[in-house]
């Protein structure tokens, strides 16, 4: 498929991962998060499973497979997970929103010293212009930027995580198929993070009964569309865009949410979020290598008419 196909399909995803906000600050209301975030997590990777296994997609796993597995698992669901819903309880919502922006950049980073990635003007100014709308975004309002706490730091280390885990997947997909490698770590994180949620929320799993019909519906569309099907869809776009240009649509995120919070939650939307979004476009066409295509793509032809 061509490139922008799998442009639009991470912005897809990434608009449910948005909304996907609003859900589970309903879920954590019913359930302890941690206990919660690992059933959701591993009902996500059984879909994965079902749907891998049903187009024969399914393989043994070699030993630097599984590794790679565990490592990414480790980072992307134990790491990410544990460190946001610390950090969360210890800094406020904009301290916070801001320090994940910063996620299109770690993974730009590390996609340059591990991966050989070029880090050109283009992508530069539109992991800045993404940070600038963020930063509209989630500063808007009484909430200011205060010192930097224990909590921002654990942010930072949430951020820091999933970074990781984008650059271990993309390397991984080079020799498995990487839905199936989100299978996999879904799994392998989901039980450790179980195994923490047990020492953490020893009555997790008794509040569980908290829940009614529609807080499990909730639960189930979270972790099958938004952890699930949006992971597999993310990764297999990361393994074709690359991880630092994949990485850059999660900017769009917090624009999804505040669109979401005002159907939802009747939250109104002010002049200074709408001029953040429209940084935030400006970062994903700038950052996404969508000129450099079509100047490359100009260039060539430029010379073709040239040799002509």
């Amino acid at each position: 498929m061509p490139r922008w196909i799998y442009g639009l399909l991470v912005t897809v995803v990434v608009m449910i991962w948005g909304f996907n906000v609003i859900a589970l600050k309903v879920l954590v209301h019913h359930f302890d998060p941690v206990t919660m975030t690992s059933f959701r997590i591993f009902v996500a990777g059984f879909v994965v499973f079902v749907m891998m296994g049903l187009i024969g997609k399914l393989k043994k796993l070699t030993w630097t497979e599984m590794k790679l597995v565990g490592a990414a698992g480790l980072f992307n669901v134990v790491f990410h997970h544990f460190f946001l819903a610390i950090g969360l309880t210890l800094t406020t919502a904009s301290n916070s929103g801001l320090i994940l922006g910063t996620l299109p950049l770690l993974t730009a980073l590390m996609s340059m010293k591990f991966l050989g990635d070029r880090f050109t003007w283009f992508r530069g100014l539109g992991i800045l212009f993404g940070l600038l709308g963020v930063s509209f975004i989630v500063l808007n309002g009484k909430s200011h930027l205060g010192q930097v706490s224990i909590g921002d730091f654990y942010v930072f280390l949430a951020a820091l995580s999933q970074a990781i885990s984008f650059i271990l997947v993309k390397r991984a997909s080079n020799t498995m198929d990487v839905r199936v490698l989100t299978g996999w770590m879904f799994l392998f994180g989901s039980a450790v993070l179980f195994l923490v949620s047990l020492a953490i929320e020893p009555h997790g799993l008794a509040r569980f009964s908290n829940g009614n019909i529609q807080v499990w519906l909730l639960f189930l569309c979270s972790a099958i569309f938004a952890t699930g099907l949006g992971h597999m869809i993310y990764n297999k776009s990361l393994q074709r865009l690359g991880a630092t240009e994949a990485a850059i649509f999660t900017n769009l995120s917090p624009f999804f949410t505040l669109i979401g919070s005002y159907f939802f939650l009747n939250e109104p939307i002010t002049f200074a979020q709408m001029s953040g979004f429209v940084l935030i476009i400006l970062g994903v066409i700038l950052g996404s290598g969508v000129i450099n295509d079509q100047n490359k793509t100009q260039r060539m032809r430029k010379e073709q008419d040239q040799a002509i």
